[in-house]
């Protein structure tokens, strides 16, 4: 039996701590913040009408299966703890020329509406595009998602062994895709915005995330009673049950690892180590490699830029009529682009976008709202914060609420005008995101955006990283199956 430590108690943290204390060993899990979840987080406002509860972090939930296995190997249902309500449409997209598309988990029914809403040719174009990816979904989700990958030339030498490269078209970009297969503009700003779900600009993104619709659209987006954030309590719950020790309002400051292996984790106003086995790091690969266990060659490899997001919570009069999910585009989606992340080769910086996309989270579920009230999650694409030539600095006086009547004002003129039903609004920026999870710059899905993350294997031994930041990548079915991939390698207490 190992002695190891957590090193944060979001998704990923909870979910390796379930697995390894389900296979005998004895866990430790340290979170900074006073509750647990990490980005999965949660906000109550308290109003005269009653309180809105919305969850500030991801609002979907995809892959249930991969929940439902992580629930089993720890010698629970998925069903005993959370109740999963499927979403249709998943996302209603409103484009610039207001037609409306509703995606929805039916590969056929979602064809019919593309050809009622764009026409045939769309429709053919789509399931074209669709076929390929099956085959990207195929490969990645069978050899890529569930295993340790610490280097490119194991990608490689997976995607030559399965012989799909053909398909997963490495060195072309999911924008080049697009225009490969797509001719509606429309349906080509839609595979675009799959991009953002890994932090990454669909120009520089590769081909291979075609894969991340083909998941949702496959196998269904769902809607968790309560919020998402009950997730979080589940697996609190699952730890709890099985010895997990869970200790919130803990900094973990440093990872001793003389000799190449780690012995121990030292916390913030504590003067001894507390000694470990194993430490699994469920924080940013930047975090780790910057402040807990200084890398200079891992810190190297994080160059990637990656999407923040600026949020509105709105307590919202009367009804709206919109789905659970709206994304409304803007006239240049290359614009918003330019904007969100710069260009610091050119030293072109990065700035709030002007007409910027607009995701419109509205949950009809009366456990989060009062009567007769919506709780709106308004998120559009943000630089991270920072004073550098591709950040923002959010914390400059005046920004953030500039902005956020700018965000309204974008809504207003897309035919969503809500200023007069406001009861409350509340603002979250990078920088706010940074500071209450640690996301270095609030970066949504780590510093490390894109389709290769840093591996989960750290440089010392006895070292994991698990979450977002690392492989298989940011969303919550990859962090859980990040912890799945981690738990296996570490193995069962002997």
């Amino acid at each position: 039996m190992a002695r190891i430590v957590v090193v944060g108690a979001g998704v990923g943290g909870l979910a390796t701590a379930a697995r390894l204390a389900a296979t005998g060993h004895e866990v430790t899990v340290f979170e900074r913040a006073d509750t647990v979840g990490g980005k999965l987080g949660r906000h109550v406002h308290d109003t005269p009408a009653g309180p809105f509860h919305f969850d500030t972090g991801p609002s979907l939930l995809t892959l249930p299966e991969v929940f439902a296995d992580l629930f089993e190997a720890t010698g629970a249902k998925l069903d005993e703890y959370l109740d999963l309500t499927p979403l249709d449409p998943i996302v209603r997209h409103v484009f610039p020329d207001g037609s409306t598309l509703d995606s929805c988990a039916d590969p056929a029914e979602f064809a019919a509406r593309i050809g009622a809403t764009l026409g045939d040719r769309a429709a053919a174009d789509w399931q074209r595009l669709w076929r390929r990816a099956a085959r990207v979904w195929a490969a990645s989700s069978r050899d890529v998602l569930r295993r340790p990958i610490d280097s490119p030339r194991d990608l490689a030498a997976l995607a030559w062994r399965l012989g799909d490269l053909t398909a997963i078209a490495p060195g072309r970009t999911l924008r080049g895709l697009g225009r490969r297969h797509l001719t509606d503009p429309r349906l080509r700003m839609l595979l675009d915005r799959y991009a953002t779900y890994t932090g990454a600009d669909p120009r520089r993104a590769p081909a291979a995330l075609v894969a991340v619709p083909y998941a949702e659209l496959t196998y269904g987006g769902w809607y968790l009673r309560g919020g998402l954030g009950t997730l979080a309590d589940a697996l609190l719950s699952r730890c709890l049950d099985l010895g997990v020790v869970v200790q919130t309002g803990t900094t973990v400051t440093r990872i001793d690892a003389a000799g190449g292996r780690v012995h121990a984790v030292r916390l913030a106003g504590v003067t001894a180590p507390v000694p470990a086995d194993v430490v699994v790091a469920n924080c940013d690969a930047l975090t780790l490699y910057r402040d807990l266990l200084p890398s200079p060659r891992r810190l190297a490899g994080l160059t990637d830029r990656s999407l923040a997001g600026f949020v509105l919570l709105l307590g919202v009069a009367g009804a709206s009529g919109l789905a659970h999910h709206n994304v409304y585009f803007p006239a240049d989606y290359d614009a918003e682009f330019d904007a969100v992340f710069g260009d610091p080769g050119r030293g072109v910086r990065a700035r709030p976008a002007a007409d910027p996309t607009v995701l419109v989270t509205v949950a009809d579920d009366p456990l989060v709202r009062p009567d007769g009230h919506e709780a709106w999650f308004v998120l559009v694409n943000a630089a991270r914060q920072g004073t550098s030539t591709g950040a923002v600095d959010w914390r400059r006086p005046g920004l953030a609420q500039a902005y956020a009547d700018r965000v309204l004002e974008v809504l207003a003129a897309r035919g969503v005008d809500v200023r007069d039903r406001l009861l409350f609004q509340e603002i979250r920026t990078p920088a706010d995101l940074d500071a209450s999870t640690g996301a270095p710059g609030g970066a949504i899905y780590g510093t490390a955006g894109g389709l290769l993350r840093p591996a989960n294997r750290g440089p010392v031994h006895g070292l994991w990283l698990v979450g977002g930041s690392g492989h298989p990548g940011g969303g919550l079915p990859m962090v859980t199956l990040s912890a799945q991939i981690v738990a296996t390698d570490i193995g069962p207490a002997a």
